[in-house]
């Protein structure tokens, strides 16, 4: 039996920032909720975009050449090979929507960095 799912709920699952957990599949692409708070790290994803959908609070993601701010509501689709650095002064909740092969930080790796085994909650 098909069930809902609750957005609000489903960032229950999230205890750290910069910690995605998927949520859900539609085809190859995931779901996945996180919340963020203070700048990441700077990286691209060769071969995939990716969605940020604002659920609550706001982002900055900054470009080599530009930076655009987001609030509650808005999206933005970062493309293909595009380096970026999510930046976020107080806490924001995210909605991302991304193929399955996506990397995390792409081929940068930090102490942030997490699997897809982690994003799963393996």
């Amino acid at each position: 039996m098909l069930s809902p799912t609750t957005l609000a709920a489903a960032f229950d699952r999230v205890s750290e920032y910069w910690s995605p957990k998927v949520i859900g599949q539609v085809n190859d692409q995931l779901l996945k909720v996180a919340k963020l708070k203070g700048e990441f790290v700077w990286h691209a994803h060769e071969g995939q975009d990716e969605l940020f959908y604002i659920v609550k609070g706001s982002l900055r993601i900054e470009f080599e050449d530009e930076a655009v701010d987001l609030e509650q509501g808005d999206f933005l689709t970062v493309p293909s090979g595009v380096r970026h650095n999510p930046v976020a002064r107080d806490e924001c909740w995210v909605l991302l929507i991304e193929p399955a092969a996506t990397k995390h930080t792409g081929e940068e790796i930090t102490s942030r960095t997490r699997s897809l085994q982690e994003q799963l909650g393996q």
